[in-house]
């Protein structure tokens, strides 16, 4: 029997994935959760995992190490419902051993599970070796932008926080008590440090690299 753990947020999803695998002879529901931190009580006794990547408290890659740590012949396949390399990179390099895409089948999914939980693989070498690539080319990436945003003063923060917040140069300047010129100055000085080419590039590089909230 192959003993399996699902974690999904969308509840309506992961029961149905969940009765039809009851209907399954070689396959018994171990536990099922639809958060990290509840699914973190269940690891245990565990051959197939089936995680969600994105989750409520974070992402089901994070699930990845945890698992493998207590069971290394653990297999993990991961749901997708984008076509992210950055994610499905970060989640092969992890140790996840497939992904599908939750729109997939449900016989698609769980013929994933089974070959995984009989042995089988679901990466070639080549690309799982071209996913490792990737997730170095990543890394690399995000170091380089750490050390971009390293570069910016704390007005320049400032400044770029109120552009993320859809202010325009006059609110801008309105809302830290400046110039207009001088808003415009720190705007071109954030341009300039994080290699960018315009104000828009600026604003959707600090979202991505979590320089700024989202309010």
């Amino acid at each position: 029997m192959i003993r399996l753990l699902l974690v999904d947020d969308h509840a309506s999803f992961r029961q149905s994935l969940a009765l039809a695998f009851r209907f399954e002879s070689d396959f018994t529901l171990a536990a099922q959760a639809g958060s990290l931190a509840e699914a973190r009580t269940k690891l245990g006794g565990v051959d197939v995992a089936i995680l969600d990547i994105e989750l409520p408290d974070g992402k089901g890659i994070e699930l990845i190490r945890e698992l493998r740590q207590l069971n290394p012949t653990c297999m993990v396949l991961m749901l997708t419902s984008s076509t992210s390399d950055r994610d499905l990179a970060a989640a092969v390099e992890a140790g996840a051993a497939g992904f599908i895409h939750k729109t997939a089948p449900l016989d698609e999914i769980m013929g994933a599970a089974r070959r995984l939980g009989t042995g089988e693989a679901l990466f070639a070498p080549r690309e799982v070796i071209e996913m490792l690539r990737l997730a170095s080319q990543h890394r690399e990436q995000d170091y380089k932008a750490q050390i971009a945003l390293g570069r910016l003063t704390e007005r320049e923060r400032e400044v770029l926080q109120a552009l993320v917040d859809g202010l325009n140069d006059r609110e801008i300047a309105q809302r830290l008590q400046i110039s207009v010129e001088t808003a415009r100055n720190h705007m071109a000085r954030i341009i300039s440090k994080l290699g960018v080419e315009s104000r828009l590039q600026a604003l959707l590089f600090a979202v991505r690299h979590g320089a700024v909230q989202i309010r």
